[in-house]
């Protein structure tokens, strides 16, 4: 189940950061990504921002309720 969670969690983040034009690519990043899931694993919106991300192609920012919006921007 954790393994899981974690799994849905790398997911959102990989795709909140495409549609908000965030750059995690780079090795410099790769500690922020790894803090970035495990802090959206103790989100309770994942469902919402499944939708959110089927429904958009790009954003202007993450959702308020993000544990990581201050990371993502366009």
């Amino acid at each position: 189940m954790f393994f899981e969670k974690l799994d849905r969690s790398a997911d959102l983040v990989k795709g909140m950061a495409d549609r908000t034009g965030t750059d995690l690519s780079n090795p410099q990043t790769a500690q922020q990504f790894k803090r970035m899931v495990l802090a959206c694993t103790g989100c309770v919106g994942h469902d919402a921002c499944a939708h959110l991300q089927a429904e958009n192609d790009t954003l202007d920012a993450a959702p308020v309720y993000c544990r990581n919006a201050e990371h993502f921007r366009t």
